[in-house]
């Protein structure tokens, strides 16, 4: 798509454009070079992404071509593709996202599968029973949301200390028709939370150590919000916090449920079990083998 390419008399058909954006991001260092050109298409075409693959032949008008270009050049750039949309799938759900939130990734889905497989075990034998869990450092809303829709009695009480990330987790709530379940706060973790009130504690927290967040993807540090990603030096201090408040906030057996870095999924492990307040500690891996979910039951 450069002058050269434009003074050309072969038609930019969608094939051609999707071919030549591809070999281009590629060179620009993305990963999903294929998906992420035609995600970014169909977006400028204003159409689901699989009605490309009957459209090949086309030649899209050229205010189409026109706002490709530019979010191509966005992307060669570093920026995410979720927030050029301006959305984000999450446990086969759609998100609304922004610079001010983190993008919502299909490890964090563990994180809900978690909550509900063992929700569904409480709820065999008190089918009656009402959920109260706390989602910490919620972000875009999407764990809170994703775990209200398939577990209908649950109250959500959804937390972040950003007030641009509770922004979208508000528009992410009405979107899905849950704002009478889902209430949202700004604070400081746990510190809102009334005592033994909770069946589960989930969250997706900063988990990043300082010296690892230099060597992140420029597509992470350059426009995803630091203080969703950084925890501090070690990368453990918001989850040691979360699990030496947790007990004293969970009802009898209550379930703790923490996203971490595979980095420090062992050393997170053994400092939980070294507290003496928990049991049935374990770590659960991600589809790519990771150690993903640090799981624990207050005792």
């Amino acid at each position: 798509m450069t002058n050269q390419n434009a003074a050309n008399t072969e038609p930019w058909t969608i094939m051609r454009l999707l071919q030549w954006t591809t070999e281009h991001l590629k060179k620009s260092g993305s990963s999903s070079p294929r998906l992420d050109a035609e995600v970014l298409l169909s977006h400028a075409r204003n159409c689901q992404r699989i009605e490309l693959y009957t459209a090949f032949n086309e030649e899209p008008p050229e205010e189409v071509k026109a706002k490709f270009r530019e979010l191509i050049k966005r992307r060669a750039q570093g920026e995410p593709v979720a927030y050029l949309v301006g959305k984000k799938e999450f446990y086969s759900l759609s998100f609304q996202v922004a610079p001010g939130c983190l993008i919502p990734r299909s490890e964090t889905e563990h994180l809900v599968i978690e909550c509900l497989d063992r929700a569904k075990a409480i709820r065999q034998s008190s089918p009656s029973h009402s959920f109260q869990i706390a989602d910490v450092c919620t972000g875009s809303g999407c764990v809170a949301v994703s775990i209200a829709k398939h577990l209908e009695s649950a109250k959500i009480v959804a937390i972040d200390l950003s007030e641009d990330a509770l922004e979208i987790a508000k528009t992410n709530v009405n979107l899905h028709g849950l704002a009478d379940r889902i209430e949202l706060r700004q604070g400081d973790l746990l510190n809102s939370i009334d005592n033994e009130s909770l069946d589960f504690i989930v969250s997706n927290p900063p988990y990043v150590s300082e010296s690892e967040y230099s060597d992140l993807d420029r597509s992470v540090k350059n426009y995803e919000p630091k203080i969703a990603l950084v925890s501090g030096e070690s990368g453990m201090e918001l989850i040691e916090q979360l699990a030496v408040r947790g007990p004293e906030k969970l009802r009898p057996s209550g379930w703790f449920l923490c996203e971490l870095s595979p980095m420090i999924a062992d050393r997170s492990l053994e400092f939980i079990q070294g507290l003496g307040t928990w049991k049935n500690e374990s770590l659960v891996k991600d589809l790519a083998g990771n150690k993903r979910i640090l799981i624990a039951q207050k005792a």
